[in-house]
């Protein structure tokens, strides 16, 4: 399989009160059409990754709704849903609507909004993600998932405060050179270990922010990519898995089956393996889940992901450099936008022009995940 990314465009992510939801996704797709030098005359459909209009701006109908305020009327345009994987999955969608020959040219976007509302209700909402009955109905917030993962890691593995910390630390190293990120800043691990507790051992700054954002990439078939570009970045495996939504019902809370499911199939498909991949945006909304990702992912053994961090092998001039855009603990996270805004810098990684924060890759990979894991989506990418 080969679908070409010939364009991408983002946003600043953060708390963009002066741009409506629509807004910022018309901004995300017009810079997206000018990296990859063609119309809106040139697509032929639409996939829009977004978690909770619906909750965060009281908006339905999301996709008629940015066709018509893009003035892509009358493009065919799709929603997808799939909580914090919504932008991925959207990507994917892009990407087997070209594959299966019913479109050459498509943009694959995303977008959420979470700053309308207060700080309770984006909670609340973002829990709708978990487990309704079982999980969100006893009081259950994403952070006490993802605490009682990290707890369950440092018991079988472990896995220190100080390694969780050490993923926020390096990743808002690298924000400081990303011009979209929403917390461009050093910390260290004592400013980590220091702040706030919110879920136990989990810390205000082990998780990622409450963003606004949008992310889009123009997608296109292998034969009319050159048309349009002499540099497209090749998208060459997709893989997506389900996994049990509730925690209780896992075998193991420290590992997250969907994540490794899906990568087998990205990998299978793009006749890679773990090791052949140079630069990796993991999905990483709490700093174990970078963790427990880089795992999954085949890049580090079952608990050494903890180790392997500490070591450095994650950092820029390491091994295997992740999330070099600041990830989703600096650069933000809206939660519908994050899978795209992955892609778009996987992309300028392999075009070299991620100033600042540049690797020597030619392979890369993305990975995320909705929820605690009832959704993972892995693509692989080579340069063209």
């Amino acid at each position: 399989m080969k679908v070409a990314i010939i364009g991408v465009g983002l946003t600043k992510f953060g708390e963009l009160w002066d741009s409506s939801f629509s807004q910022i996704f018309v901004e995300a797709g017009i810079n997206a059409l000018k990296d990859a030098n063609i119309e809106g005359k040139d697509l032929e459909a639409i996939f829009v990754g977004n978690m909770s209009g619906g909750r965060f701006v009281d908006q339905e109908h999301v996709s008629g709704l940015i066709a018509d305020h893009a003035g892509l009327n009358p493009l065919p345009s799709t929603r997808i849903e799939a909580a914090c994987a919504s932008g991925g999955l959207a990507l994917r969608q892009g990407i087997m609507s070209i594959l299966s020959g019913f479109h050459d040219v498509v943009v694959a976007g995303g977008v959420e909004k979470m700053t309308d509302v207060l700080t309770g209700q984006t909670t609340h909402t973002l829990a709708t993600a978990a487990d309704s009955e079982w999980e969100t109905f006893l009081g259950t917030t994403f952070p006490g998932l993802y605490a009682m993962m990290a707890r369950k890691h440092m018991e079988e593995f472990g896995t220190t405060r100080e390694q969780m910390a050490m993923v926020a630390v390096k990743n808002h190293a690298n924000a400081r050179h990303n011009p979209y990120a929403q917390y461009p800043f050093e910390i260290t691990v004592d400013d980590v270990l220091n702040s706030p507790m919110v879920a136990d051992p989990l810390r205000l700054l082990d998780c990622s922010p409450i963003t606004d954002g949008a992310a889009c990439v123009i997608l296109a078939s292998e034969k009319r990519a050159k048309e349009f570009t002499d540099s497209p970045v090749y998208i060459t495996g997709s893989g997506q898995a389900s996994g049990t939504i509730s925690l209780h019902s896992r075998k193991r809370l420290s590992v997250v089956d969907s994540t490794i499911n899906a990568s087998r199939e990205a990998y299978k498909r793009a006749g890679l393996g773990p090791k052949d991949i140079q630069v990796a945006e993991v999905h990483d909304a709490f700093t174990i889940g970078e963790i427990l990702g880089i795992e999954g992912l085949g890049f580090v053994e079952i608990g050494a992901g903890g180790k392997a961090t500490e070591d450095g092998i994650t950092q820029i001039g390491g091994k295997i450099p992740v999330n070099t855009s600041g990830g989703l603990k600096a650069k933000g996270h809206p939660v519908g936008a994050t899978g795209v805004a992955q892609a778009v810098e996987i992309t300028l990684q392999l075009r070299g022009e991620a100033k600042g924060r540049q690797t020597d890759a030619d392979i890369g990979l993305t990975h995320n995940v909705g929820g605690s894991g009832g959704t993972a989506v892995v693509h692989t990418y080579e340069k063209g």
